[in-house]
């Protein structure tokens, strides 16, 4: 479903709940957001996280916004309220081997479906940031920039983006030459001079070109997360 069921409709100042509330009035909850963090880094997992908020004033989080425009500590309230207030909420990791043998399309797309069968409530209607996600056995609508305009699609945007940086944390401790802490395997320039001067490690992606470039045969291939699969209720 590429259109909001008919009957429903959604005002351009309806605000960060108006998708919600517009699909809760003609019978469809609950309802889940899905998104992912870690797409366009070189290095470590893709997470991808779904939530299902209550209705009312539980479901609305203080501070809730795409978690790119959050700083790090406000990121990590929202992190813990989401956690405390949700329905149902889920996050999984696709780690970088996987997203090689994938291709990242794929790897995002089977990230965003584990995270929404992983609930423990099964949800009546689906809200995906950017572009539908097929294979979700329930409706959804596919939203431009959705983790800007609609509360559950930024609560998962927080769920996988606080989640992801820790594990970029706990890998820097790991591989503290390339600096994961602080760009979270992004290409900057500070990890690229790393990645010249030591080859990737297990976290790099070999997909990409940069990493392509400095891939040295004696460095290992395989590594075990550190997170997993955690799911809450």
């Amino acid at each position: 479903m590429s259109v909001l069921p008919r009957g429903s409709t959604v005002r351009r100042d309806a605000g960060l709940y108006g998708y919600e509330r517009a699909l809760r009035r003609v019978g469809l909850d609950p309802i889940a957001g899905v998104d992912e963090a870690g797409r366009g880094p070189c290095a470590g997992p893709l997470v991808a996280a779904a939530v299902i908020l209550p209705d009312g004033k539980r479901g609305q989080i203080p501070e809730l916004a795409d978690s790119k425009l959050l700083t790090a500590k406000a990121r990590e309230r929202c992190y813990e309220e989401i956690r405390k207030r949700a329905v149902a909420w889920s996050v999984v990791s696709i780690e970088a081997p996987e997203c090689d043998r994938l291709g990242m399309h794929v790897a995002n797309l089977q990230a965003l479906r584990r995270a929404l069968f992983r609930l423990d409530v099964r949800p009546s209607y689906v809200l995906t940031d950017g572009f539908g996600v097929d294979g979700l056995g329930v409706p959804g609508l596919a939203i431009w920039k959705g983790d800007r305009v609609a509360a559950c699609i930024a609560a998962a945007s927080v769920i996988a983006k606080v989640t992801r940086d820790r594990v970029m944390e706990h890998w820097d401790k790991e591989y503290p030459q390339y600096g994961f802490a602080i760009h979270k395997g992004y290409c900057t320039p500070e990890h690229q001079a790393a990645l010249d001067e030591y080859g990737p490690c297990p976290q790099h992606r070999r997909r990409f070109e940069n990493v392509r470039r400095s891939l040295r045969p004696d460095m290992g291939q395989n590594v075990t997360s550190p997170t997993g699969v955690e799911s809450g209720r």
